[in-house]
């Protein structure tokens, strides 16, 4: 079913059905496609589906995507990890519809009609994969837009979310504003200089969250409109996965910089989560806080850059988030009473907030400050009680008519405040309470946990409108409004993720030296030019100080690499499990000795003798005692002790595994780690179980969960037995 409806100058056609949208879209822009979607979520699945098999089908049409982040729900490789994981992607992912276009790319089978291009990748998943490889662009977050028009873009399309709002209907780029409203305005441009054809395609799902302010567009936003309850698929999630003892210590590393009254900005995944519960450590249990941060040497080894940009103390200011993704840690800041502090889109209020000559309680002296600023004029104008009613300094009821203020309990007062009978009728009249339209964050995308969908999806509409999805354009960098960014983002804490970093400072963070992508850079050099823009800016670059590959331990802090993502000049800090190294404004040997000393002890001598042999290091320096005790089997020791007492959880924020899926989790990673090593003792084990050796009865609900309890035939009961084997070895039963 199609139907057409006209509003402001642009006709909007409703589909039930995305093969009939399908047929539209090549109706209006041809038969050669250049398909623009948003990063992660956004996805319309079901619409990019049709479209790219209607392609698939046509070798006289053709089809490019353009898009960042293309999700896919896990697959097990081997027969027991499709047995551990078939149940839970049925229980977590649904009816999420598999990207098809995706699965042809794992196989290199795209038609030679179709080609796919993606500014961001899933890390180290498509290493080996040489259409990812060969069609990733290189671009910053902020260029996406501009670089999707200059590759052709025709036809953009994402997912939406429908709710009638004042009495219309009104649909929500929920997850993903990030890049399409500016692409969009590109577009519409072009086709109205040159007669290009364009699509803009809403694909609306009912489960998405509905996100206010920058995120809704009325339906002429879009040329066509998908529309069926029976779309309503399961949204992508990423469940919780563990926070490792090392991503614990750089959370808690990372929590000290962090400034009450502050920014913060931070991304996803078990990083994420660390800071998030050492923040929430800090405020709501701060002597055990500051117990681990005096075990971990904190305040002994960097307890001047501490003091001088962070802190210790629980928040009593709060914090506001401006971060390019909306992160479950965020929500979880949120709920902790931390993320609270406020920002406003007005430069003068919010000057004045930040310098606390007014809070967020409406008083006689919030407007007396408002005059002495200049904020507002004594004679009070239309755009005077614009502003006034706008932040709820003023009463919704007030009118303005010929120089009096008419309230709405019948008062007529004369409009000039300097009057100070007008203002004293004012005060008792007028005012509010507490300010109004206040934003606790600003980002550009959202992705996470069912549970975090769940809370938005639950909020009503006054606590959603605290949450402003906006640009990236917005988010990612001060330009625009350089005033009133700056002045929201005081005390801004940048924290991102990277690779490697080199002695001199310089970081590695998307790419490997032999060229290849691990990932993409996304927002990270907005963020980290950001902070350097910001006079009180800081960025925060974390990293685990060891990898191990074939077990073979490396050092992350390199003396130089073929490859580079954040130049040296950008340095800033720098955070591992080991401490922190504070890079900014210091000499070449002040960096690498502060470098050094939060390295893996094991490589800090090989490291320092490359310096000193080219001159960097002065020949008689020697890295001091306490940086020399930086070994994973210490940190290892005084974490097993603060998790003894309660503290740094497995799950921080909770997850979506079963007990049984947890202990099996485990139970398989380390069968996997002993299988790739050819442990004897593996086989040793199996060949008591399937000698007769009886099955332990605590193993039965494990057996149960893999369907081994009855194994009937050989592979079967070799399987069976390994597992066993491993969960007595494991003692799990």
């Amino acid at each position: 079913m199609i139907r057409k409806v006209s509003k402001a100058q642009r006709p909007v056609a409703y589909f039930d059905d995305v093969e009939r949208c399908v047929d539209a879209i090549v109706e209006k822009v041809g038969k050669d496609i250049v398909f623009g979607m948003p990063l992660g979520l956004g996805k319309p699945n079901l619409l990019a589906n049709a479209l790219y098999q209607r392609v698939k089908n046509d070798p006289t049409m053709s089809l490019r995507i353009l898009t960042a982040l293309s999700l896919e729900v896990p697959a097990g490789k081997s027969d027991l990890e499709k047995r551990f994981l078939d149940p839970f992607v049925e229980r977590i992912w649904g009816d999420y519809p598999a990207l098809t276009y995706l699965q042809d790319v794992r196989r290199n089978s795209l038609p030679p009609n179709i080609q796919v291009s993606e500014f961001f990748m899933k890390a180290g998943v498509f290493l080996d994969n040489p259409i990812e490889q060969q069609n990733y662009i290189s671009s910053n977050y902020t260029h996406i837009a501009r670089d999707m028009l200059e590759n052709g873009v025709n036809v953009i399309a994402q997912m939406v979310s429908k709710k009638e709002v004042d009495g219309e209907v009104s649909y929500s780029l929920s997850c993903n504003p990030d890049v399409s409203p500016d692409l969009a305005v590109m577009m519409r441009e072009l086709e109205a200089k040159t007669g290009y054809k364009i699509a803009v395609v809403g694909a609306v799902n009912n489960r998405l969250p509905f996100m206010y302010h920058d995120a809704m567009v009325p339906a002429s936003a879009f040329d066509m409109i998908i529309d069926n309850p029976a779309y309503d698929y399961t949204l992508f999630s990423t469940p919780n996965m563990s926070v490792e003892k090392e991503d614990y210590l750089i959370g808690m590393h990372v929590s000290s910089l962090v400034r009450d009254g502050g920014t913060l900005q931070v991304g996803i995944g078990s990083l994420g989560d660390a800071i998030a519960y050492s923040m929430i450590l800090r405020h709501t249990q701060n002597d055990a806080y500051r117990s681990a941060i005096a075990d971990l040497g904190v305040m002994d080894k960097s307890g001047d850059l501490v003091r001088r940009i962070g802190g210790l103390d629980a928040f009593g200011k709060g914090l506001y988030g401006s971060s390019e993704m909306f992160v479950n840690g965020l929500l979880e800041l949120y709920k902790a009473g931390i993320l609270r502090r406020k920002v406003y889109d007005h430069a003068g209020l919010q000057r004045l907030l930040n310098d606390a000559d007014v809070t967020e309680q409406v008083t006689p002296a919030m407007l007396d400050q408002l005059l002495v600023h200049k904020v507002i004029r004594p004679l009070l104008k239309p755009r005077d009680l614009a502003f006034l009613q706008r932040y709820g300094i003023f009463k919704s009821d007030i009118r303005l008519a010929n120089g009096r203020l008419l309230t709405g309990d019948g008062h007529d007062i004369g409009a000039d405040l300097s009057d100070e009978a007008n203002l004293a009728d004012v005060v008792a009249h007028c005012l509010g309470t507490t300010l109004q339209g206040g934003i606790l964050l600003h980002a550009g995308f959202f992705l996470g946990p069912r549970a975090f969908y769940n809370t938005l999806n639950a909020m009503d509409e006054a606590e959603s409108r605290q949450f402003c999805m906006t640009t990236v354009d917005n988010v990612n960098h001060l330009y625009g409004d350089q005033e009133l960014k700056s002045l929201q983002r005081k005390d801004g804490r940048f924290i991102n993720t990277c690779l490697m970093v080199t002695l001199s400072g310089g970081v590695v963070s998307d790419g490997l030296e032999d060229g290849r992508v691990v990932s993409g850079v996304g927002g990270q050099y907005n963020f980290v030019s950001m902070s350097h823009a910001l006079q009180d800016g800081r960025l925060i670059m974390m990293l685990r100080s060891h990898r191990t590959k074939d077990g073979v331990a490396m050092s992350n802090i390199v003396w130089n690499y073929g490859h580079m993502t954040i130049p040296r000049i950008l340095r800033d800090i720098v955070v591992t499990e080991y401490g922190i190294a504070n890079l900014r404004s210091k000499t070449d040997k002040e960096v690498m000795a502060a470098l050094l000393n939060i390295a893996d002890s094991r490589f800090q001598d090989d490291l320092l003798a490359k310096a000193k042999a080219v001159g960097k290091m002065p020949a008689d320096y020697e890295i001091p005692a306490q940086y020399r005790n930086n070994f994973p089997e210490v940190v290892q020791a005084r974490f097993q002790a603060w998790r003894a007492g309660g503290l740094f959880p497995a799950f921080p924020f909770g997850n979506d595994f079963t007990d049984e899926e947890l202990v099996l989790g485990k139970a398989l990673k380390g069968l996997k780690a002993k299988m790739a090593n050819k442990v004897g003792t593996v086989a040793g084990g199996l060949f008591n179980v399937i000698r007769g050796h009886d099955i332990p009865p605590a193993a039965l609900p494990f057996l149960r969960r893999m369907q081994l309890e009855h194994p009937t035939n050989f592979k079967d009961k070799l399987v069976q037995g390994l597992l066993v084997a491993e969960l007595i070895e494991s003692g799990q039963v």
